[in-house]
């Protein structure tokens, strides 16, 4: 039970159907939510973007819809306007056809929404950017690691889904590649549906990464449960087969015998501390590794008059050797297996 200015609100952590909702209350004649209602709450207080605030507006109103009977006023008072605790209605008494209208024009604006990363990350893709996803149940550490990779100043704190927008930023590689990491929406057991479909947007990010870093919080007590949770969205949102690496957090947290459990366990997987900025080298390591292996290495004949191909070279991959001659340059490089059409003209006649 929560108290909150002197009422009682009687929380289930399941989620309950409309008609178990009203017979629960009638029995213990007080206000009562499910787990559902709650997160969506949670969820509320921290979208603060256009497309997060929709994404929260949507799941709620497709929650609360079968809700609404005999439930006007108390869906009333949950708040107005998109992003509040509420569906977005002021009326005491909610309008179903009003709501359902609502809903289609969220899913047209969200549908808009998915175009326009759809847009962005084909612009990534043609310019050939590796890209990675950072995910991981709520409050494994996703924006501070983030932080400590590329310096993005995103906001941090203690606390339930703090991070509802996904944000993006470069990270130069000691290689000189440049691969762009986006952080995401804090995974959760049992995931409400609603959540699931009206995020679809923000998790297609994870779906089209190259690579994703499975976060976990090395330090809490159902650590194992939460890597379970995680496995079972990634596979709903068909990211399951995706490459992936392990990386468990907050070592600082845990004694140096856990420590060497979790790498005999996780042989694969890289031990940090993105706060105490501990283990952050093996993993950029691993990160470098992972890119560079989906490299070709190149032979290039290459005109003098045509001295840009090289510094596109340097942008996308490795220069290994440049010889120069009376005719030009001949290169030997490593770039992305998805540039050799850009190269092919320059491809040396012996290669």
């Amino acid at each position: 039970m929560a108290q909150e200015l002197n009422a009682v609100i009687v929380v289930f952590d399941c989620e309950l159907s409309p008609s178990q909702q009203h017979n629960l209350e009638d029995i213990v004649s007080q206000k009562v939510i499910d787990r559902t209602a709650l997160i969506l709450d949670i969820f509320a207080q921290h979208a603060h973007s256009r497309a997060g605030k929709l994404q929260v507006e949507l799941a709620q109103l497709v929650y609360f819809l079968p809700r609404i009977k005999g439930r006007g006023k108390e869906l009333s008072r949950l708040g107005g306007g998109i992003g509040t605790r509420g569906p977005g209605e002021q009326k005491l008494e909610v309008d179903r056809r009003r709501i359902r209208k609502r809903i289609q024009r969220l899913k047209a604006e969200l549908s808009q929404v998915r175009q326009n990363r759809k847009v962005q990350r084909k612009k990534r893709k043609r310019a050939t950017v590796f890209s990675i996803s950072i995910v991981g149940y709520t409050n494994a550490g996703k924006s501070t690691l983030l932080n400590t990779l590329t310096d993005a100043h995103v906001k941090v704190e203690d606390q339930l889904f703090a991070t509802l927008d996904s944000t993006s930023r470069r990270l130069k590689l000691p290689s000189n590649q440049i691969v762009v990491l986006s952080d995401t929406v804090g995974f959760i057991r049992k995931l409400p549906h609603q959540l699931v479909a009206s995020f679809r947007s923000t998790l297609d990010e994870v779906n089209n990464a190259d690579l994703i870093l499975h976060l976990i919080n090395a330090g809490h007590s159902q650590m194992h449960d939460q890597i379970k949770a995680v496995e079972i969205v990634l596979d709903e949102i068909d990211a399951a087969t995706k490459q992936r690496v392990n990386v468990f957090n907050k070592i600082d947290t845990i004694s140096d015998n856990e420590i060497d459990q979790l790498r005999k366990r996780y042989p694969e997987a890289v031990l940090v501390s993105a706060l105490e900025k501990e283990g952050i080298d093996d993993l950029i390591r691993k990160i470098d590794e992972i890119v560079s292996s989906s490299l070709v290495q190149i032979e290039l004949e290459i005109s003098f008059k045509n001295g840009k191909v090289i510094e596109r070279i340097h942008r996308l991959g490795k220069v290994i050797s440049k010889k120069h001659s009376a005719d030009g340059t001949r290169v030997t490089a490593e770039i992305p297996q998805t540039c050799l059409g850009e190269f092919q003209p320059y491809l040396s006649k012996d290669q």
